[in-house]
């Protein structure tokens, strides 16, 4: 077998393994190698397979010398469902590839066709990694890298502020990323984000959350009711509460010191830390307990202990609201 490492770099070489669950990173991958392909040749063949489509044998007669010796492209996806008979002539092949075809395995990683995928790594397999973002730490890094990849700043504020008005659909967050690109010059801030995605934004959970930090009842109040008619779920709002009712927490008890210092030993990026220092003003240790009380109430409201979510929702926004302004108010 093969086991020459093809550079990461070399986007026409015999095998590239593209792991992970992440539909747009994976289709990226394809179409950076199908690209490159096309322009080597105008008239590569591009043939994408699914494991139904892909029958002992047929990978042999697909790599078989063209008359015309054209390049080819065979992408093979969800590479870990091959059958075995299938997953052998894979693996013959990668022992002696033929010359100008690009050979795509998309690979979902794990346990399941570990055998293939061991095998085209040992065949010194072009390998990209496409991994399922699940935290929105993640999310906010694809967005930050997007703005990188097309040449423009974007500031942390406005990234966050992306993340927190689309969503998790990697997809939406690449076209919202090329919108902004496109339509605004310079450097693209939060109130840029706020004017293209208001209605989104304002639907955010996480906007719920800060108005209640903030002790903004009344706004409070007026973005969960859009949020809910949005379709956002319940239980994401009560996370961001809780996510927010912490994070004062945690900086309420931490040492002084730098934004970046502070960032690093709670594990907030610098622009949150700042934010969460304007958020804390009017809040105490008493304060903080009952917040997170409430919002623990309405967690269980809306994960089937209650008769009304929106009512717990409603109930735990006032409370935080008021915690957050005890300090002032005493």
């Amino acid at each position: 077998m093969a086991t020459r490492k093809t550079s990461p770099d070399d986007l026409l070489g015999p095998l590239t393994l593209a792991v992970g669950q992440e539909d747009l990173l994976l289709d990226r991958a394809v179409q950076e190698v199908v690209a490159a392909a096309r322009a080597a040749d105008a008239d590569t063949d591009v043939r994408d397979l699914t494991p139904d489509q892909l029958q002992p044998g047929a990978l042999v007669e697909l790599t078989s010398p063209s008359l015309f010796a054209e390049r080819k492209v065979l992408i093979v996806r969800n590479a870990q469902d091959l059958s075995a008979d299938v997953v052998k002539d894979v693996k013959a092949y990668l022992g002696d590839p033929v010359e100008d075809i690009s050979l795509v395995l998309l690979h979902a990683g794990g346990a399941k066709g570990k055998g293939l995928l061991d095998a085209a790594r040992k065949a010194g397999a072009r390998e990209v990694a496409c991994p399922k973002t699940t935290k929105p730490a993640e999310r906010l890094t694809f967005v930050r890298q997007e703005f990188r990849t097309l040449g423009r700043s974007a500031t942390p504020e406005a990234c966050q502020a992306l993340v927190d008005a689309i969503g998790s659909d990697l997809r939406e967050l690449a076209s919202a990323v090329a919108q902004l690109t496109s339509d605004v010059d310079g450097t693209i801030d939060e109130a840029v984000v706020g004017r293209y995605y208001t209605g989104r934004a304002e639907a955010s959970s996480f906007n719920v959350a800060d108005r209640a930090v903030e002790g903004r009842a009344a706004e409070a109040l007026e973005a969960l009711r859009w949020s809910l008619s949005t379709g956002v779920a319940p239980v994401l709002i009560t996370s961001a509460l809780a996510q927010g009712v912490r994070a004062i927490g945690k900086l309420s008890s931490a040492r002084g010191g730098r934004p970046a210092d502070l960032a690093r030993e709670l594990g907030m990026p610098p622009w949150k830390i700042d934010r969460v220092r304007q958020q804390m003003r009017g809040w105490t240790p008493d304060g903080i307990s009952l917040a997170l009380r409430a919002v623990a109430e309405a967690d269980a409201g809306v994960k089937g202990g209650g008769d009304d979510p929106e009512y717990a929702l409603e109930k735990a926004v006032v409370a935080v609201a008021r915690a957050a302004r005890m300090r002032r108010d005493a």
